[in-house]
């Protein structure tokens, strides 16, 4: 099996580069290098093919995936304060981007794409979990755009057979997420901060919540995804269907560093969601995955890597 992870210089996209390899699978990774980082793929760079290109050049793209089986569209701006901010530039890599991967990968006959969405599309549900039958409700460009993108996904499994699946991503954390990167996840900021004896901000007043899932959890859920009897036009939720506010979780941090027992507290960002939780039936039904990494077990284990014990 051949398969193409673009974006697979960063975060998510290197865990799964290592369990593709892992499996045995010849992997070639296109990423830009803006946010991703060769030093993700150190372990494995002598058994991969690397491209550094835009996903959204088609000639790239098309080298990319020449030969392969599937694609893993993993590549993207992820952050909603940089579509705000920039949001004909993202739309540019978020939206241009999944259909060059699409075209490309149509052109070549790729078996499948499986698509890295986000818990964005469904805006702020309150307390109710989301599920994938409700509509869709964005609140930010970043939202909008993996939205769409989902939608050609669907497109393009039902009018040209190409199999495709969309896993909307709630609030994905592990090791190799930047800290210094402004699209880091809340929980490598704070890892950072603290152990740098530095108190964290929390944005807004601590109380909203998010579904926080570990990443080898999510790489199991691309690598059923991947499976070429999955559902096409699959789109499913990848979260552990749990909450927990950003006060426990920094709760959870400081026990674990030695931190300060309380945060600074600043102002609401403009395009976040105050509430966030997964329903998670049908990545069950469809893939037989749940995940099975428990929050607190997670957080021990990413700052046990970022110590080096």
């Amino acid at each position: 099996m051949k398969s193409l992870v673009t974006g697979g210089a960063g975060f998510i996209g290197s865990h799964l580069v290592d369990a593709l390899v892992a499996a045995g699978d010849q992997v070639v990774v296109l990423d830009d290098l803006s946010t991703g980082r060769r030093e993700n793929l150190a372990q494995v760079a002598d058994v991969i093919e690397f491209i550094e290109g835009d996903v959204a050049d088609r000639a790239t793209v098309d080298r990319a995936v020449a030969g392969c089986d599937r694609v893993f569209h993993q590549a993207a701006v992820a952050s909603v304060p940089a579509t705000v901010e920039r949001p004909v530039a993202t739309h540019h890599v978020n939206l241009g981007g999944a259909l060059m991967v699409l075209e490309a990968a149509r052109a070549a006959g790729v078996k499948r794409v499986v698509f890295a969405s986000s818990a964005a599309v469904y805006g702020d549900t309150g307390a109710e979990a989301c599920v994938e039958t409700a509509a869709p409700n964005p609140q930010s460009p970043y939202a909008v755009e993996k939205l769409a993108a989902e939608t050609y996904m669907r497109v393009w499994a039902d009018l040209y057979g190409l199999p495709t699946a969309s896993l909307r991503y709630f609030n994905v954390f592990g090791p190799r997420q930047d800290p210094s990167s402004p699209y880091s996840g809340v929980i490598s900021i704070f890892v950072d901060r603290l152990r740098r004896g530095l108190v964290p901000t929390i944005f807004g007043d601590g109380e909203q919540t998010r579904d926080f899932v570990f990443v080898a959890d999510v790489v199991r859920a691309n690598l059923a995804a991947g499976a070429l009897d999955a559902p096409a036009g699959l789109v499913c939720n990848i979260g552990r269907g749990e909450t927990t506010t950003l006060k426990q979780l920094y709760g959870h941090l400081a026990a674990l560093l030695g931190g300060p027992p309380a945060p600074h507290f600043g102002p609401a960002r403009a395009g976040d969601i105050r509430d966030s939780k997964a329903r998670v039936d049908r990545a069950f039904e469809a893939l037989g995955w749940r995940a099975q990494v428990p929050v607190a077990d997670g957080l021990r284990a990413l700052v046990e890597a970022v110590q080096g014990t």
